[in-house]
C-alpha cells in the first residue's frame, strides 16, 4: 500500500505538471518555440583577382574580420548595439551610423557593426559571445592592389555599391560586397563578381545561434588576365616620376598593351571603404588632376608628332613624292599672316626625310595645303587617331581631326592658315596616348593593329586574329620609317640627345611640342625661350617611337606635360630597354 500510493502521488505529481506545461501554459511555450528559427544568411562571394600577363596579381583579396548583428528581434537591436559599443572602440561616425540603421526601417541582411577588427576586440566580442544574442564575428575581404598607384588607372578600383544598384540587385546590399568603380574592375565586373553562398543558422528567441544546419560555400569570381607585365607597368610608372603626363606600351605582334600609366595618380584602396574627406580634398585640389587617365582621357595637340602621318597624307594624295623639296626661309606668309618654322633662321632645302629627321614646321604647311585638310583626317581615321578605340576598357576619350564638313556644321569659317596649322599637329586636332601608340604601332608594322588589355577573361581565353595589311604604299611607309629613323638616329635629329643604345637594337620615333596657350605674333616673333614661361604655360612634349627597326616588336607614345623637348623621348627608351632586357632573360 505504501509503494502503490507513492507510486500513485508521483504518477499525479508528472501528470498536474504535464497538464500545467501542455494546457494551463500552451500559449506561452507554443510563442517560444515559435520564437526559435532558422535564419538563412547570404555571404557576399570572393572577388575574382586581376593578375598580369604572367599571373602576377594586379587585384586581389586580403582576409581580415568584422562585427555583424543579424538581428533576429528587430527591437533588440539598439540593446545589441549598446553593448557591443562596451566592448569595441567605435567612432563617432560609425556609431551615428549604426543608430541611423537600428531606428530605421527593418533590415533583413546583416548589420556590419565594424569592420576591420583588430585581434583583441575579435576575441573580447567571442568570450562575451553568450551576452551579445544576434553578434557574429565574421571574415571579410579588402581588396588589395600590390602595384598601389602604378595601376590605379588602368586596373581600377572597387567601391561600395549605391542605393540604385542595391535597389536594382538586392544581392548587393549584403555586408561587404563591391562593385568596379574603373578601370578594368568596372569593365569585367560582372565576370569578377561571383555568387553568394548561404548558411542556415537555427537561432534561439534571444537570436544566439543554436547550431549551424547547413553551409554552402559561394563561388568565388573568375580570374581576368590581362596582357600588361607587371615589371614594365612598374619601369614606366617609375621613369615618369610623378610628373604629369601618361606612356603606352604596345606589343606590335598582336596589338597586347604591355603598360599603360598615366601620373600623377593615387592610392585606388582608399575607395573600399570610401575615400576620407581630406583624402578626397587633397585629389580633386591638386592642380595636377591625379583622378583624371590621361593615357585614355587626356586629350593633347600632338604637335610634331602628328607629322608622320601628314606625310602619309602627302604622299597617299599625290600631292608630293619622295622627290620634293621646299625651301624653309624660318617662316611662310599664308593670307596676311606669317606663320613661322621653330627655327627662326630657316632649314633651307627640305624633303620628306630630311623635315621630319629636323621637324621642319614650313615643309609641313606646304604638305598640308596641298593635300589638304580631308586628305589628312582620312589618313589619320586609317591610322587609328580618330574615334574611340576597340578597347575593353570604359571611359575611353575618342580622338579628333577636324574636316570641313565638321567646320561647315559649326560655322567655322575655314582658311588656309586652319590646315597648315593643322599640318604641325595644333589647332583643332586632339588625341590621346593611346590614339598615338595605335598609330605608331600602325606606322611601324603596316598591319591594322588594335590595342587590347584582357587576354582571358574566367575560363574564356580572349581571340585576337592576326591584324589585316592597312594597304599602304610600301614605298611611302618605308619613306616615313627613313625619317623617323634619322630623328634618332642621326645627329641632327630632334631626338639624338636621348636614342637607344642597345647592341643590335635601334629605335625610331618623333618628337612633337604643343602649346597650350595661343601665342601671339609678337611672342612668335621674339621667339622666346620656353624657360621663361611660368610651368603651366610652357608647351607638352610629346614622343612616339617604335623598335627595333627592322621587324618592330614595341611601339610607345609618351607625353610630360610641360616637359622639354627629350623628357619624353629618355622615358620610352628607358621603357625600350627594360622591355628588351627582359625578353633576354
Amino acid at each position: 500500500m505504501l509503494i502503490g500510493g507513492a507510486q500513485a502521488l508521483t504518477f499525479a505529481m508528472l501528470a498536474k505538471r504535464l497538464y500545467d506545461l501542455q494546457i494551463l501554459q500552451f500559449g506561452h511555450y507554443s510563442k517560444l518555440a515559435r520564437r526559435n528559427a532558422l535564419v538563412e544568411r547570404l555571404l557576399a562571394p570572393k572577388r575574382g583577382i586581376i593578375t598580369d600577363r604572367s599571373g602576377i596579381p594586379l587585384a586581389d583579396d586580403h582576409q581580415r574580420w568584422r562585427a555583424l548583428l543579424m538581428p533576429v528581434d528587430w527591437a533588440s537591436a539598439p540593446i545589441a548595439v549598446a553593448r557591443v559599443e562596451r566592448l569595441l572602440s567605435l567612432s563617432a561616425a560609425n556609431r551615428a551610423r549604426l543608430m541611423k540603421i537600428v531606428h530605421g526601417p527593418r533590415q533583413y541582411v546583416p548589420i556590419v557593426l565594424k569592420d576591420n577588427l583588430p585581434w583583441d576586440e575579435a576575441a573580447r566580442l567571442e568570450v562575451n559571445k553568450p551576452d551579445l544574442p544576434g553578434v557574429i564575428v565574421d571574415r571579410s575581404f579588402i581588396r588589395h592592389y600590390p602595384l598601389g598607384a602604378g595601376t590605379a588607372h588602368t586596373v581600377g578600383y572597387v567601391a561600395p555599391p549605391s542605393a540604385a544598384q542595391i535597389k536594382s540587385n538586392p544581392v548587393l546590399g549584403l555586408p561587404g560586397m563591391r562593385v568596379g568603380g574603373a578601370g578594368i574592375e568596372y569593365a569585367h565586373n560582372k565576370a569578377l563578381f561571383g555568387k553568394p553562398g548561404l548558411i542556415e543558422s537555427e537561432v534561439n528567441d534571444q537570436g544566439a545561434v543554436v547550431r549551424v544546419l547547413d553551409h554552402m560555400a559561394g563561388q568565388p569570381g573568375g580570374t581576368v588576365t590581362l596582357s600588361l607585365d607587371s615589371g614594365l607597368q612598374r619601369h614606366a610608372a617609375n621613369v615618369l616620376r610623378n610628373r604629369p603626363g601618361a606612356l603606352v606600351l604596345v606589343d606590335t605582334q598582336q596589338g597586347a598593351i604591355r603598360a599603360m600609366v598615366s601620373a600623377p595618380s593615387f592610392d585606388p584602396s582608399y575607395f573600399d571603404n570610401g575615400v576620407p574627406n581630406d583624402v578626397w580634398s587633397r585629389w580633386v585640389n591638386d592642380p595636377r588632376h591625379p583622378l583624371l587617365d590621361r593615357s585614355t582621357q587626356g586629350l593633347y595637340a600632338p604637335g610634331s608628332s602628328f607629322k608622320p602621318t601628314v606625310a602619309l597624307a602627302g604622299l597617299g594624295a599625290g600631292a608630293i613624292s619622295a622627290k620634293t623639296k621646299f625651301f624653309c626661309p624660318g617662316h611662310m606668309k599664308i593670307g596676311d599672316r606669317t606663320f613661322y618654322c621653330w627655327l627662326r633662321s630657316g632649314h633651307g632645302w627640305m624633303d620628306t626625310v630630311s623635315a621630319l629627321q629636323q621637324s621642319c614646321d614650313v615643309f609641313f604647311y606646304h604638305v598640308a595645303l596641298r593635300a589638304g585638310i580631308d586628305k589628312m583626317a582620312a589618313m589619320g581615321a586609317r591610322l587609328g587617331l580618330t574615334g574611340v578605340p576597340a578597347l575593353d576598357f570604359p571611359a575611353l576619350a575618342p580622338g579628333f581631326l577636324p574636316t570641313r564638313r565638321w567646320a561647315r556644321k559649326r560655322g567655322i569659317r575655314w582658311t588656309q592658315g586652319h590646315t597648315a596649322i593643322q599640318g604641325i599637329g595644333q589647332g583643332y586636332t586632339l588625341l590621346t596616348p593611346l590614339n598615338l601608340a595605335i598609330m605608331t604601332a600602325r606606322l611601324a608594322t603596316g598591319r591594322a593593329i588594335s590595342p587590347y588589355l584582357a587576354e582571358a577573361v574566367g575560363q574564356r581565353r580572349a581571340v585576337h586574329p592576326q591584324a589585316g595589311s592597312l594597304g599602304l604604299n610600301p614605298a611611302h611607309l618605308a619613306l616615313v620609317r627613313q625619317g623617323m629613323d634619322d630623328v634618332v638616329n642621326t645627329p641632327l635629329g630632334t631626338s639624338w640627345g636621348a636614342r637607344l643604345e642597345l647592341p643590335g637594337i635601334r629605335m625610331a620615333g618623333k618628337t612633337g611640342t604643343a602649346q597650350v596657350v595661343n601665342d601671339s605674333v609678337e611672342r612668335e616673333e621674339a621667339s622666346r625661350n620656353h624657360s621663361d614661361l611660368p610651368w603651366k604655360y610652357r608647351p607638352n612634349a610629346l614622343f612616339v617611337g617604335y623598335a627595333p627597326l627592322k621587324n618592330p616588336r614595341f611601339a610607345v607614345a609618351a607625353v610630360i606635360e610641360h616637359g622639354t623637348l627629350l623628357d619624353p623621348v629618355a622615358a620610352a627608351r628607358d621603357v625600350f630597354a627594360r622591355a628588351f632586357e627582359d625578353m633576354k632573360a
